[in-house]
């Protein structure tokens, strides 16, 4: 067993937990992902790791609650345990120091596995400009420790109810003009958001990295659910990435394959709702 040891509500979406898991701090990296599963009858739910303190033997994840599954996971609180956590998974970010500043954008609740990668990059001597953005103030998180490892931040929304108006990929022009020699950019956060980041630095020829979050079932590479086309390769996100070369990935295809089970997830999530209203498991 697992157990929450914190939690946190950023808004009625988007939590935050604080897991007892050891042996899984001890080796997470930045760009790293682990699996949990909150009891015998939960589906197995991927979570990059958003921060990790080895002393206290803790991981952090944020997620927000979309499916039936993530509802029920936002329900747990401190003291409850979770069945099963299996991690550190994928490959680390490629941290060193480059030739050249680099930039960190993170949209939504991808600000919160951007901040690791953000953080090693500034302990390894990058300049690093780092971006965040949200729909509105109210899922905007973790600005102060955004600030506090980068060498500027940048604030948006796209209602502009907080920081900057308008979207990730203009305030990363913005970086670009000022800053030429931008040697590398990593992007996390919604699908559409990553493949627009990749559209706008692909005339620069600046290396640009991105985090898949594509259907997952083992973690393991056997199950083949999280492939992803790069380039002319069919690549596995849980051992080949998370992270690939963000010009090199097919979009289009990615999100396809994202949507293919909605009518089940839809129909999770009325069976969750049916249950809540005291109509029983909601099986039929």
């Amino acid at each position: 067993m697992y157990p929450i040891v914190r939690k946190e509500i950023f808004s009625p979406t988007v939590k935050l937990f604080d897991i007892k898991a050891p042996l899984v701090a001890a080796k997470a990296q930045a760009g790293q992902f682990f699996i949990l599963r909150a009891d015998e009858k939960g589906e197995r739910i991927p979570l990059t790791i958003a921060d990790f303190d080895r002393e206290e033997g803790t991981i952090t994840a944020i997620f927000q609650e979309m499916g039936a599954g993530t509802k029920r996971l936002g329900q747990l609180e401190v003291g409850d345990n979770i069945l099963d956590v299996v991690g550190p998974l994928g490959v680390p970010s490629e941290i060193e120091r480059f030739d050249g500043p680099v930039a960190i954008v993170g949209g939504g609740v991808g600000i919160a596995p951007i901040y690791p990668i953000a953080r090693a990059l500034k302990a390894a001597g990058n300049e690093v400009f780092a971006i965040i953005g949200a729909r509105n103030k109210e899922l905007l998180f973790w600005e102060e420790k955004m600030a506090s490892v980068s060498s500027q931040l940048i604030v948006c929304t796209d209602d502009g109810s907080y920081g900057r108006k308008g979207f990730v990929t203009d305030a990363l022009k913005d970086v670009y003009e000022a800053n030429s020699n931008l040697n590398h950019v990593w992007a996390i956060g919604p699908m559409p958001m990553m493949r627009a980041i990749t559209n706008v630095t692909r005339p620069w020829s600046v290396k640009t990295i991105v985090s898949m979050n594509p259907l997952m079932m083992d973690g393991t590479g056997m199950c083949g659910a999280c492939r992803v086309q790069v380039g002319n390769e069919t690549k596995f996100a849980c051992v080949d990435g998370p992270e690939f070369d963000g010009h090199l990935v097919d979009f289009d295809l990615a999100m396809k394959r994202l949507s293919i089970y909605k009518d089940e997830e839809k129909r999770a999530l009325a069976a969750l709702e049916h249950q809540h209203q005291g109509g029983g498991c909601g099986c039929h």
